[in-house]
Order: C-alpha cells, then structure tokens, then sequence
C-alpha cells in the first residue's frame, strides 16, 4: 500500500490520539481496585480550567486530522508543521514530569515514549509535507 504524504499524517495523528487516550485511561485504572487516584492538592475539586484544557488538547489533532484531509495550502502545511513541533514538546515535558512522580508508573512511561517517538516521525512527515 502507499499512502500519500497526507494519508501517513492522519495516521500518525490517530495514533497519537489513541496514545494520549490511552495515557489517560491507564491512569484511571487503579480506580477500578481500590485506590485513590485523587491529587490532594485539588481537596476533590477540579478547576475549571482542567476539562477544557484537556479538550483541546484532544481536539486540536482532531482538527489537525480534518485540516490535513482538506487543505492542502502552504501556510495550513507550515501551521501544522508549528503543530506537530509543540506537541512533541508537550509530549516530552509530560514523559520527563512522569519521570518525577514516585512512584514512576513505568508502563506510563513507556506509553509516553511511544507517543514522543510517533510524534517525531509525525514532525518529519509534516517537515517534508511543508517543504
């Protein structure tokens, strides 16, 4: 099979968005025995700043996703290029924050790496799209 340029981005866009799922469904899974996942800092309140973030941090990929189906003009190729570069970014400062609580959820790490390596071979493809 091969794929266009375009079609390996959107690939690579849907498994980053399974990958930050997922991130986000491990770290739920010890509710499902027992354990407090609470932070104590929030005393059982969440901002309300959190969800939103969150929900954008899942539907800026979801919009990059449709914008790479359907635009196809150099300054979209270079905003999403600028994309995909901040979210290898956030990418590596949420493993290397992992990496600081105790203690270390390895198997979230490793999950995290492979989001950060997806997100590489994602800032390539988009480099070599912008281009």
């Amino acid at each position: 099979m091969d794929l266009s340029i375009q079609g390996k981005i959107i690939a690579l866009w849907t498994v980053f968005l399974f990958g930050i799922v997922f991130h986000s469904q491990l770290g739920f899974m010890p509710v499902l025995y027992g354990e407090d996942v609470a932070m104590p800092a929030y005393k059982g309140k969440m901002p309300i700043s959190h969800p939103w973030l969150m929900l954008g941090f899942f539907a800026i990929p979801m919009i990059a996703i449709l914008g790479t189906v359907f635009l196809n003009s150099h300054p979209y190729r270079v905003i999403h290029f600028g994309v995909t570069v901040f979210y290898t970014l956030m990418n590596f400062l949420h493993a290397a924050m992992d990496m600081t609580v105790r203690p270390i959820e390895w198997y979230q790490i490793a999950l995290m790496v492979l989001v950060l390596i997806n997100g590489i071979f994602l800032n390539i493809l988009a480099y070599q799209w912008m281009q």
